[in-house]
């Protein structure tokens, strides 16, 4: 395998590095929403030209929307190592957790509990610490204070007999930390307890093996991965089985469309394949053979090492500054590149004056206000984030180092 991501061959591939209206402008919120690969994009696009219509019907056009979404399913299922079946789609990460925490309202009983963190984005916990209404009890398997880390022993202190259900996330999009799925899951399955996992921070920096690490459920967004506005979610067949059917009665024997209450987006789902397509071209381009989940592993790990690369002047930079405190592993091996600062003033306005500079970056909460607060972080103030992928050159990071030298 080469030793390093060919960047032009990558920008190539997105139609908005040659968008004349984003010349200048460098991305620095890709954790809030990644640019989309032009193979989706042409998809979509023939999508919505050419099969418009109701899927699975006799008719050519119908016949072939059926298929466009059902290669979406079989490919990304293949990539992430699971059967086809167990890969879903749904509107939103938050609305499938929703679906899949009303499940779970139904299947566990009284005495029952569940394990949440204080490290996770709130659709990996919101929902199923609504779950206590119904009477389950809800343990909070927290972070520390100062690193914002998950140790696994305090995860072990808190598991017997009545946990039934682990909720962590692959890592956070505040801290940044990547967390053991592998070694969590093993460590609650010994338990007897299931691992729902929210991969939306993690999967954009790599699609992991899902199969291989055995998380039951597993969850992100294809809006962060390159694709359309889609939830993508994996739920393997022995857990799926067991939880009540949140569907029309008559779906209830297809696994796929066990949780996913309302109609798929047709054109999305389908579209959903270009990342696929994504995939290959890199894995092709790069020399990467093997099957669907060899050929990603190998990509995952072109990305990790380019994103590994710049992330670490970053991490340098930051913690260098005594005037903000840097978030997380100072290590970038350790951590996506998804970097939040606690700054003197209010996250929002230094991202304000980064954008003068031509940094794209956010402030605020991010829909993580339960790790803030238990780092101390006033939610008034909130956080700069500055998030990158794989796609992000060394001009682009030095074009931020210089504009945040200016800004803090």
């Amino acid at each position: 395998m080469p030793d390093k991501l060919d960047l032009d061959f990558v920008r190539a591939q997105f139609p908005a590095f040659s968008e004349p209206t984003l010349q200048g402008q460098a991305f620095f919120e890709n954790a809030g929403g990644s640019y989309t690969c032009g193979p989706v994009i042409e998809r979509l696009e023939r999508y919505y030209r050419q099969r418009k219509v109701q899927p699975y019907a006799p008719y050519e056009a119908s016949r072939l929307a059926g298929e466009e979404m059902d290669e979406a399913r079989a490919r990304l299922a293949a990539m992430l190592g699971v059967e086809t079946h167990e890969l879903s789609f749904g509107p939103s990460t938050t609305q499938n957790t929703y679906v899949l925490a009303q499940a779970f309202r139904e299947w566990l009983g009284e005495g029952n509990a569940i394990i949440v963190t204080d490290q996770d984005h709130e659709a990996n916990s919101g929902p199923w610490r609504r779950l206590a209404d119904a009477g389950i009890e809800v343990r909070e398997w927290r972070i520390d204070r100062e690193t914002g880390l998950l140790r696994l022993e305090d995860l072990e202190n808190l598991l017997d007999d009545n946990v039934r259900l682990v909720c962590f996330p692959h890592c956070s999009n505040i801290v940044g930390a990547v967390n053991p799925v592998a070694e969590i899951t093993a460590a609650a399955h010994a338990s007897g307890a299931f691992v729902c996992v929210d991969g939306v921070s993690y999967a954009p920096h790599g699609f992991p093996n899902v199969g291989e690490m055995r998380p039951d459920i597993y969850l992100f967004s294809a809006y962060k991965t390159y694709g359309p506005h889609q939830g993508i979610m994996v739920i393997r067949e022995e857990l799926g089985r067991l939880l009540p059917n949140q569907a029309h009665w008559f779906n209830a024997e297809t696994l796929y469309k066990r949780f996913t209450p309302a109609g798929p987006d047709h054109a999305q789902v389908a579209a959903s394949a270009g990342m696929a397509d994504y995939y290959d071209a890199l894995a092709g381009h790069h020399g990467i053979g093997g099957d669907a989940a060899a050929r990603t592993s190998g990509v995952h790990d072109l990305f990790r090492a380019h994103e590994s690369e710049l992330l670490q002047p970053v991490l340098d930079f930051l913690s260098d500054r005594n005037s903000v405190r840097l978030i997380g592993p100072r290590m970038a091996p350790e951590k996506a590149p998804t970097v939040a600062v606690e700054l003197p003033g209010p996250g929002e306005d230094a991202a304000a004056k980064l954008a003068g500079h031509g940094i794209m970056a956010g402030g605020g909460d991010f829909y993580g206000s339960r790790p803030l607060q238990a780092m101390g972080v006033d939610l008034k103030k909130g956080v700069l984030r500055l998030s990158f992928v794989h796609y992000t050159t060394k001009a682009e990071v030095d074009q931020l180092l210089t504009a945040l030298d200016d800004v803090i």
